[in-house]
């Protein structure tokens, strides 16, 4: 059944993507409630109504289950029992079990491997003796990561040699962990793509993207990789989504090493490296969410122009003073997105500009050029 305009969607999640979502949906005639324990939530500032609770809080449970048309999240973090919970009154996409599987990365490796994706070699690491005998199975450099809750670089450490293997157990707090392999990449890539209630998958235009510390600093649409790669990337892409039998928004990110295609991770939600579809496409990946959380047809894909996307850091937030918003928005091709939050710290998203232009190489030199003088005091 369509849930339509009128009706009441639960986020859960109040941060940037929450709030595009939120936008998006209010702009199509729904009420948006929030569910975020910050009170300064980014998306709860534009919401319906935003309730300052966590998520794992009955009362605000119940009151979603009995408010909420349809029920969907903003990050992969929100425990799986609350979706379950809250299954049992009312639509939630995407449902537990996929967020399960991709909010872990043990479970999220082991789905790839079991179903015949190509990763990075990697184990399973839960304790010093376990990271030992990978280090021996796997080799330097090597990468550790948290199992549960590491993003944008964090819950990380490079082991490029044997004598880093105890440093990088005590820094990661004998969590359970995945060690990888570093690979040799030549490139990094991502695609984002709804798959609807009935089965149907659509995909947007594939990023190609460059990160720094950990973070994404620039995507640049369409990737520069050749056709047959990138219908690769693609397929892959869309057979994870019907594998996870999942309805939404996600986003798999893809290392292209030595020619050859690997799955990094997935994302079960819009996702940073699809914010260039804001301006650059005739569906966003915030409708297209609406639309799949609701039932409704997927939205039309197709790229308008190329474009390059340039994340905002709190470090351009000299002395705690907002940069010259002149620097950007003299120029009439660049599109600002500012996420609604208060304080400005080193490596956290504050925003981000697309930049779009009638090739990629003018786009990503305007995009790099405002750059540079956005980092300058």
């Amino acid at each position: 059944m369509k849930i339509l305009p009128g009706s009441t969607i639960g986020m859960l999640g109040g941060g940037q993507l929450g709030r595009m979502f939120t936008i998006a949906a209010r702009t199509m005639g729904y009420e948006v409630i929030v569910l975020d324990p910050e009170t300064e939530s980014p998306a709860g500032k534009l919401a319906s109504d935003h309730i300052c609770a966590s998520y794992d809080d009955q009362t605000a449970l119940d009151y979603i289950a009995k408010t909420c048309d349809a029920v969907t999240t903003e990050f992969e973090n929100v425990p799986a029992s609350t979706l379950e919970a809250l299954a049992k009154t009312c639509p939630v996409r995407p449902g537990a079990q996929a967020v399960t599987i991709t909010q872990d990365r043990i479970h999220e490796k082991s789905f790839l491997r079991d179903n015949g994706f190509p990763t990075a070699p990697f184990t399973v690491i839960h304790s010093l003796e376990d990271l030992q005998q990978g280090i021996k199975e796997i080799g330097t450099p090597a990468i550790l990561k948290v199992s549960r809750f590491g993003y944008d670089g964090k819950g990380q450490f490079a082991i490029n040699a044997v004598n880093d293997i105890e440093a990088g157990w005590k820094t990661l707090q004998g969590e359970a962990c995945v060690l990888e392999q570093r690979m040799q990449l030549d490139i990094e890539v991502s695609v984002v793509l709804a798959r609807g209630l009935n089965g149907d998958v659509v995909t947007y235009t594939i990023a190609e993207n460059v990160h720094e510390g950990g973070i994404l600093d620039v995507s640049i649409v369409p990737a520069r990789i050749n056709e047959e790669l990138a219908n690769k990337v693609t397929n892959a892409a869309r057979q994870i989504a019907t594998s996870l039998d999942y309805v939404g928004v996600m986003a798999v990110e893809f290392f292209i090493s030595n020619g050859e295609l690997l799955v990094n991770e997935i994302a079960p939600r819009p996702h940073n490296s699809g914010h260039y579809t804001l301006d650059a496409c005739v569906t966003d990946q915030f409708e297209q969410q609406v639309r799949a959380v609701c039932g409704l047809p997927l939205g039309d894909t197709t790229l308008l122009t190329p474009v390059v996307m340039i994340n905002m850091l709190g470090d351009i937030w000299h002395n705690g003073k907002a940069p010259e918003w002149s620097k950007l928005l003299d120029h009439p091709n660049i599109k600002l997105h500012l996420y609604g939050k208060r304080e400005a710290r080193a490596g956290r998203k504050m925003g981000h500009y697309n930049v779009v232009a009638s090739t990629i190489d003018e786009a990503l030199q305007l995009a790099k050029k405002t750059q540079q003088a956005l980092s300058k005091p």
